[in-house]
């Protein structure tokens, strides 16, 4: 495996370091960029570096978790993300009352199906490598609330997340008395993000949609970047049934004038975003024409790759996570920061080389295809519909050497549980179906009942307690030797891996 080189920028932390330094250091960036960088970097010289990206646990100060519960329970009282009405609306009205801090920045906004938070945590990452400070806005959260909005890499803290909601919150409660549905749980912290940003403030802000894109609560930006991840049927309830239907919501994103970073698309959701981007004049860069992954090797805890960007090659880059999909997921990352700093439209230029594989380098991505235990290996993906299931499904055979897989599943009821489940049954020796605490979890039996069809009666086991089940898994594992080399893989949602890495002691 190669390690990532070294960089040979200039040491931000310098207390030498001055604005007109670094402007100068800057002189084939766009100026407006320079300027941007430079009041970033002389801002650390006093707030330190970004911190890595962690999953936060709940505050260990009663009086802040007392208070942040609060916040949450206010919350939980609002519409759910999955009862919505389409129209921005209201998000629309509580940006105008907030004095519209989501146009204080720049920013990237990324919809698809799959993909969409890992590839934001890669944005980001390369971001903060070159010095920007960064907003990042991503949801679901695997088991805090408050990893949905970080700053600068890491999770916003417990008391600025509180802070920001109780100062949103006066406004919050008038325009719920001036519409006809009050904000859903899904605006409010829509509108906690983009107030965050501003009073950091950030230089750029990645922001990855709720579900689909027109009528997303986050499509209030006009982003300069527009990011499409590999489309699949999924909230076909909402978004439509076909890849193009789909694809239709999710082109509202594009605004007139940006680049859209499109991944590898089937054939009709590629027209329809193509046709969108000619009506709105974007221009685009396709995968697997402009940009896309030129090799690719297994190497020990991830893949070392070579990617081609809208700038040239970038070879020797290590990225810590598993499966060809977070590969490709890389080289859409890579693209889009090329497109945010100008390159291949109005530069032909590559990015620093060193900053590249320093920031692939320190990339996670939190229950996705995450070991979290040994003896025997235990695996989290949050892989929620069968396009997820066939890429977690993949990946794991591809980087582990699993004698017999024993697979733990909970779903949500709204989802394709047969084409997931049918994903996994070439890889699981066996299956122990469970359900998560949330209401939208499907029943343990139910869900037995479509893997019965799927596996056959000898190969599932049902305990509808997560604890019970990920207990299971393990001893079932542990039937051979400990040097058989049998493994787990919890699976299914989001909320399931979340709270399996509880469990298994990670929160």
């Amino acid at each position: 495996m190669s390690e990532p080189r070294p960089s040979d920028r200039h040491d931000a932390s310098d207390p030498d370091d001055t604005f007109e330094e670094i402007v100068d250091e800057a002189t084939q960036r766009d100026p407006d960029l320079a300027v941007i960088e430079a009041g970033s970097r002389t801002l650390r010289t006093h707030s330190g570096q970004p911190q890595g990206e962690v999953v936060p646990a709940r505050p260990a100060d009663p009086e802040t978790d007392k208070a942040l519960r609060a916040v949450e329970q206010e919350l939980a009282g609002r519409w759910g993300e999955t009862k919505l009405e389409p129209s921005v609306t209201r998000i629309a009205a509580l940006m105008d009352v907030l004095g519209e801090p989501q146009r204080a920045y720049p920013s990237i906004h990324i919809t698809g199906t799959n993909g969409k938070t890992s590839t934001a945590r890669m944005i980001e990452a390369l971001l903060n490598a070159f010095e920007l400070r960064t907003g990042r806005y991503t949801s679901p959260h695997v088991q805090s609330i408050t990893e949905r909005i970080s700053l600068d890499g890491s999770p916003i803290a417990p008391e600025r997340f509180i802070e920001t909601y109780e100062d949103i919150k006066p406004y919050v409660e008038m325009v719920d008395a001036q519409q006809p549905y009050r904000l859903s749980f899904f605006e409010v912290l829509t509108g906690m993000a983009y107030a965050a940003f501003a009073d950091a403030p950030v230089d750029v802000a990645v922001v990855e949609v709720g579900m689909g894109g027109t009528w997303d609560a986050t499509n209030v930006i006009d982003s300069t970047v527009a990011v499409v991840t590999p489309i699949s049927l999924d909230h076909t309830d909402r978004l439509g049934t076909t890849p193009a239907e789909i694809a239709g919501e999710k082109s509202g994103i594009i605004k007139e004038g940006a680049t859209v970073i499109l991944a590898q698309q089937p054939v009709d959701a590629a027209q329809v975003m193509l046709k969108k981007a000619v009506e709105v004049d974007a221009t685009v860069a396709r995968e697997g024409m402009e940009f896309g992954v030129t090799s690719r090797e297994i190497a020990v805890g991830g893949q070392l790759l070579t990617l081609r960007g809208l700038g040239g090659e970038y070879e020797d880059i290590f990225l810590p996570l598993y499966g060809a999909h977070q590969a490709h997921n890389a080289a859409v990352a890579l693209s889009a920061v090329e497109a945010f700093f100008g390159i291949g439209a109005e530069q032909a230029r590559s990015l620093d080389i060193d900053a590249i594989r320093k920031a692939f380098a320190s990339v996670l991505s939190p229950g996705r295809l995450e070991v979290v235990r040994s003896s025997p290996t235990v695996v989290l993906d949050a892989a929620h519909n069968p396009a997820g299931a066939k890429a977690a499904s993949d990946g794991i055979s591809e980087a582990f050497s699993f004698s017999r897989l024993i697979g733990v599943v909970g779903t949500s009821g709204d989802k394709d549980v047969r084409g997931l489940l049918e994903a996994f049954e070439p890889i699981f020796a066996e299956i122990v179906v469970t359900q998560n605490s949330t209401p939208r979890a499907m029943d343990a039996d139910e869900l037995a009942a479509i893997a019965v069809e799927v596996f056959g009666d000898d190969r599932v086991q049902v305990e509808a307690r997560l604890d019970d089940a990920l207990e299971a898994a393990i001893t079932l594992a542990e039937e051979d030797d400990e040097y058989a080399g049998a493994g787990v893989l919890v699976t299914g949602s989001v909320i399931t891996v979340g709270e399996a890495r509880l469990l298994l002691g990670r929160g």
